[in-house]
């Protein structure tokens, strides 16, 4: 908690850009917004004119769950991990269907002890049409106690739960007809509407719920086993090794220099900011982890670990002392794995899309160069908790007490 105070009392003393309010929606897509309305505005009417009114969701009987996201990109794909979590509390003996676009809910979830199957979209619908018929065929012919649009306003979702049969249907109201926010008219106990993203689904299930709930909002959390702990520890330790030495108890911190988009700072900016960064804290060890592309955005400088793996960078981060990163999927898994993250945004909102976690910080880097956001970095730094990865922890299932932190 102190850590999260200091750096945030640091980031809201900067210079807020535009641009921070959000990402920029294409002009194309704004099109494809208004003919698929122009197309299905009345069905959207009239299939939110039979969504589950406030309270109306029994607190028993619910035992087959649909939950809707279809977006293929990997950080939507995370922040779902908050929803399930509250399904899971709310009725334990269900059984859960994803229905997801792309492969990363797949490659998150699919091993999830009550999740049965993830349906996957292809990203390109138009050149998979077959494919895609035969899977919402397939889809069709299931019978749900509860479905959940988990995203307000997505005009896919919204067209996927029209199609699903569930005695249940949760949505938020759209944009060409009521506020966002209508459905959550009788706020669940102790809540607003959330706007950070993770948040809305939990926000409307709650709403929903015919009992009151009071608890903080479940964390974004991949449910890591020990093994896959163990197994990244031991990844990781080779990867930080040299020959002939053993490990030292320095500080292990993971960088992530890809993000797509305006929300990608320059390979130059990258290397001059772990450079000063660790002239300021010399006893930090820095690992580069490689994006998809396999190449190196920090000059082959460091020590640096690759997958494609989801659930093996996850581990591998798990087993870390502190994550750094622009806005991306992968600052999201960090969060999701319990290791301290700190996420750099210049182009889109921090109340939306920051890493969820008491020591997780999302700074506004407007206004300031490399070398000044190391140092802020090397504060966030200086308050983490000891070092993780000591010598003894190659061959060991990581402590009660790590797995304790990397929990929160």
């Amino acid at each position: 908690m102190q850590v999260h105070r200091f750096v945030n009392k640091a980031a809201n003393q900067l210079p807020h850009s535009p641009a921070a309010a959000g990402t920029r929606t294409p002009p194309w897509n704004n099109t494809r917004h208004r003919v698929i309305e122009f197309c299905f505005g009345r069905l959207f009417s009239a299939m939110e004119s039979r969504l589950c009114a406030p309270g109306g969701l029994p607190t028993h009987g619910i035992h087959r769950v649909l939950v809707c996201r279809p977006n293929h990109r990997l950080g939507n794909a995370v922040l779902l991990s908050p929803l399930l979590t509250e399904i899971e509390t709310l009725y334990p003996g269900a059984e859960i269907d994803i229905l997801a676009a792309g492969h990363a809910a797949e490659a998150l979830f699919s091993d999830r002890f009550q999740v049965r199957r993830v349906f996957s979209l292809p990203r390109k619908i138009a050149h998979h049409v077959w494919a895609t018929a035969s899977l919402l065929r397939e889809l069709r012919r299931n019978r749900y106690d509860l479905a959940i649009d988990a995203c307000n306003d997505s005009q896919s979702g919204r067209l996927l739960l029209m199609f699903v049969r569930a005695r249940f249907k949760l949505g938020f109201a759209h944009q060409h007809g009521r506020a966002a926010n209508e459905c959550a008219a009788a706020p669940a106990e102790g809540h607003s509407y959330p706007e950070h993203f993770a948040r809305r689904g939990v926000f409307l299930l709650r709403t929903a719920y015919a009992a009151k709930i009071a608890r903080p909002y479940p964390p974004i959390n991949l449910q890591l086993s020990a093994l896959e702990r163990q197994r990244a520890c031991q990844a990781l330790s080779a990867v930080l090794a040299k020959p002939g030495s053993s490990l030292t108890l320095e500080r292990v911190i993971g960088v992530f220099a890809n993000a797509t988009g305006a929300k990608g700072y320059s390979e130059r900016w990258w290397i001059q900011f772990v450079g000063a960064l660790q002239t300021l804290q010399p006893q930090t060890t820095f690992v580069n982890l490689i994006a998809e592309h396999g190449r190196s955005q920090l000059g082959g400088r460091y020590a640096s670990y690759y997958t494609r793996h989801l659930r093996h960078l996850a581990a591998v981060i798990a087993n870390m002392d502190g994550f750094i990163s622009a806005d991306c999927g992968v600052m999201h898994v960090a969060a999701a794995s319990g290791t301290p993250t700190l996420g750099l945004f210049c182009a889109t909102s921090p109340a939306k899309y920051g890493p969820q976690g008491a020591a997780n910080v999302a700074l506004h880097t407007d206004a300031l160069d490399a070398t000044d956001v190391a140092s802020i970095a090397s504060d966030w730094l200086s308050l983490a908790p000891a070092p993780l990865l000591t010598p003894s922890a190659r061959d060991q299932i990581p402590t009660p007490a790590v797995a304790h932190r990397n929990a929160v």
